[in-house]
């Protein structure tokens, strides 16, 4: 998951009324380049889902155990996300993201060439940081690139890699890893991270850090109206599909699927490119109600999970309508609290980053505990009860926080100084 702190004003700020035709495009090659580092990224944390039952033989421990390579992970980024960010805050952006790229391929090796468990926990730590830097600086840094009244698509695009990674990336890395090992698979990342260090050094461009006077001040963001619903809902939301996400391979051993996985997977990527689609279309007018039904959604495929997975074709449904509700949840939080926090936004996206990673480590460890101990026929259960304090809080939060109609929306495009 990805937002930023940075706060620095973007490099151009033309007119949108005029100004020329090059004024009103968005440097594309370059935001999809942040968009498969972010890509890159969210994949890597969450690719130990589809393999968990190969890489636990490999690494000689339990498949709880190896499920903590997604918590170590997340530790990582939510532990040094904000520090690290305040720390660099003076370095120029490019050489930033290349330093915390380059990390994270190194990191990425170490994963796929190691044989020993503390080893490998040790680089999926280090990988988590590195990640953590990059995902904190990205959204500010293709804000950066467009004039104001594009910088919102700019943001889109960049981010468009964390929904792709989960619906697209994990399944087809299960496939390769099914395939040729998952040695391969998480090489496989080494390899686009290196081809991607050449793209941006050759086409994103580069920009000043912050001053110190412009760094803002997280915890006075806490009491902003809205703020505060929206992170509560996304740390319960997002512990509670980490839960079940991380050991999906194990949950659908143990019902007799272990060899659809990927397809399983696949079913829930479709479903899911197709809610990003829906909340983009609709997000402007219908946020409320789109996170209303995305937990609603997540809930009934936890029931039917629970109640009729004996049923091959009710789990596939079950996928389906997972996903829908699910794709778009990283959009809908983002633009959430984003409009709640107004001014602030990049105090509370900060937060909203750290808070999400603090919530698939507890994930990995929530869902560990209960594999050890109830099995893994507890998750949708889990799942379920979790849901229900998230639709209360969304429920309730109709004035600030996620309100009927967006302010932003109804606003007016500002017209920058030439």
């Amino acid at each position: 998951m990805s937002t930023t702190p940075d706060t620095a004003p973007a490099a151009s700020a033309p007119n949108p009324q005029g100004g020329g035709e090059e004024q009103q495009k968005l440097p594309l090659f370059a935001l999809l380049a942040l968009a498969t580092a972010v890509f890159i990224t969210s994949l890597t944390e969450t690719l130990p889902a589809g393999l968990l039952p190969a890489m636990s033989q490999d690494l000689r421990v339990s498949q709880s155990a190896t499920g903590q390579t997604v918590t170590v992970y997340a530790i990582g980024t939510a532990l040094t996300a904000i520090p690290l960010t305040a720390a660099t805050a003076g370095w120029r952006r490019k050489k930033l993201l290349l330093t915390a790229m380059a990390g994270f391929a190194l990191a990425n090796t170490v994963t796929a060439l190691s044989s020993v468990y503390e080893l490998t926990m040790v680089a999926r730590f280090v990988a988590g940081v590195a990640a953590g830097l990059a995902w904190a600086l990205l959204a500010g840094y293709a804000r950066r690139m467009a004039p104001v009244h594009l910088q919102g698509k700019a943001m889109a695009i960049a981010m468009a890699g964390i929904p792709v990674a989960l619906s697209l990336g994990v399944p087809a890395g299960t496939f390769l890893g099914d395939w040729l090992g998952w040695r391969v698979a998480f090489l496989s990342m080494t390899v686009l991270t290196v081809v991607l260090l050449v793209w941006i050094f050759v086409g994103v461009p580069d920009f000043p850090g912050q001053e110190r006077g412009e760094r803002p001040k997280l915890l006075r963001t806490l009491t902003i109206p809205g703020v505060s619903p929206v992170l509560f809902v996304t740390l319960v939301f997002v512990l509670a599909h980490t839960i079940l996400y991380a050991y999906i391979a194990t949950y659908l051993k143990d019902l007799g699927l272990g060899g659809s996985t990927g397809l399983i997977l696949l079913v829930f990527g479709a479903a899911s490119l197709a809610s990003i689609w829906i909340v983009g279309a609709q997000i402007n007018r219908r946020l409320r109600g789109l996170t209303v039904g995305g937990a609603l959604l997540v809930a009934v495929a936890s029931l039917l999970l629970a109640v009729l997975s004996d049923t091959t074709a009710l789990v596939y449904v079950a996928a389906v309508l997972w996903g829908l509700g699910w794709g778009g949840v990283p959009t809908l939080l983002q633009t959430a609290v984003g409009d709640a926090g107004g001014e602030s936004a990049d105090a509370a996206q900060a937060m909203l980053v750290t808070l999400w990673n603090v919530a698939m480590a507890g994930g990995g460890i929530a869902g560990g505990i209960l594999l050890d101990t109830l099995g893994s026929a507890s998750f949708p259960w889990t799942v379920l009860l979790l849901l229900l304090p998230v639709l209360a809080v969304v429920l309730h939060a109709r004035k600030a926080g996620f309100p009927a109609h967006r302010p932003a929306a109804e606003a007016p495009v500002p017209v920058a100084k030439a």
